[in-house]
């Protein structure tokens, strides 16, 4: 059977250069990158290397990346850290209502230890206004956290314009960067980020490896204590291979890959909306993540959609990997004013740069079929 998976938003095939990158570092260079020997500078001058390679990307020093397990972690370690570092003087953050979960519940976490947290208010296309983020700021706010990306509507932050807020205000401002990093142009410079959350594994990179970066200066508690790895951030052995994986997936993105994945984004989008009764979940454009597409199925429940598709051999989600097993209602579909029904109705098509015209038009052939068999059961 022909198989098309749309579930890139959850995760992604490992690029084949990026594979045979990190071969050499599981059987032949697998040294300690602590280690004082060959085996060990060898790790070491690899994970060094791609340090500069991730900083580039977004135009900071090497020094300010620090290499974690994967997104969860990073944003973990940043607004947690951060709040150790600032209680009790400073102890309110700033977030929206469709960050990801492991922000969201991060922050629910630490309102039990005594933070106050302020969660945004976002609009029917899932934006925030920038101005809504000055006015909740008080004396003692010291974090602004917004997703750049948003992973089940795609919808795109203006970064810059609440950096220029956070800076003018003096508050630290941290975006998890997981879902637009190598998609959207990222300059922490320019857009005044202090702290950028990402991972390899949405980019075509391995699973398992991700980085914070933190400006220089910045006064943030580790999580994890040991042997001082990571120059004290973050202690444990590095993931080394992981590490040189997601350097190479930075280093063969490219804009090409962006601006066919907005084709068949828009194409796809198009032809699934004159659909009767189906409407996208989400902004049009520009704004919206070049490989997202979330769409509202009336009549029609989103599990068993997507079940039926699976029997066809196409692989998409109702929102996103990290709650689906729950069976939780997404957040960010009830942000943006979806009533549930409309989000138990919704799916999740996600692209790559591996999908082609020829898959989707395969799905939208099977897509109407499916859709108006179910509609018959009357949901």
């Amino acid at each position: 059977m022909k198989q098309i998976y749309l579930d890139n938003a959850a995760t992604t095939r490992v690029d084949d250069k990026v594979l045979a990158e990190m071969f050499p570092y599981f059987n032949e260079k697998y040294g300690n990158a602590s280690s004082v020997h060959i085996f060990g500078q060898q790790a070491k001058e690899a994970m060094e290397k791609s340090r500069k390679i991730i900083a580039k990307a977004i135009n900071a020093k090497p020094s300010e990346i620090v290499f974690t397990s994967g997104g969860t972690e990073s944003n973990n370690f940043a607004i947690t850290g951060l709040a150790y570092a600032n209680y009790p003087t400073k102890n309110h953050i700033i977030t929206t209502k469709i960050d990801h979960d492991c922000v969201m519940n991060t922050c629910k976490y630490l309102e039990k230890h005594g933070t106050k947290v302020t969660y945004l208010d976002v609009n029917s296309e899932g934006f925030i206004d920038p101005k809504e983020v000055e006015k909740a700021i008080n004396d003692k706010t010291f974090l602004v956290s917004v997703i750049h990306g948003n992973n089940e509507i795609g919808a795109i932050q203006d970064l810059s314009e609440i950096g220029k807020i956070c800076k003018k205000k003096g508050v630290l401002f941290h975006t998890d960067a997981c879902q637009s990093f190598t998609k959207v142009p990222i300059d922490v410079k320019k857009m005044n980020i202090d702290l950028m959350t990402l991972n390899a594994h949405k980019i075509h990179g391995p699973k398992g490896v991700g980085a914070l970066y933190i400006r220089e200066g910045i006064k943030i508690d580790p999580l994890l204590h040991g042997g001082g790895h990571e120059r004290g951030f973050r202690s444990g052995t590095e993931n080394v291979s992981g590490i040189v994986g997601f350097a190479k997936a930075v280093e063969v993105a490219d804009n090409k890959n962006v601006k066919k994945m907005e084709e068949l984004r828009d194409y796809f989008i198009d032809k699934t909306t004159k659909i009767d009764k189906v409407k996208l979940n989400g902004p049009v454009g520009k704004n919206r993540l070049c490989n997202n597409i979330n769409l509202c199925v009336e009549g029609v429940e989103g599990e068993a959609l997507g079940g039926y598709l699976e029997n066809e051999g196409i692989f998409t989600s109702t929102g996103s990997a990290c709650s689906s097993h729950t069976g939780a209602k997404s957040h960010v579909l009830k942000a943006i004013g979806r009533s549930d029904k409309e989000i138990a109705s919704s799916i999740r098509i996600s692209i790559s740069k591996y999908t082609s015209k020829e898959d989707l038009d395969f799905v939208l052939e099977k897509l109407e079929k499916i859709i108006s068999k179910l509609r018959k059961w009357n949901f």
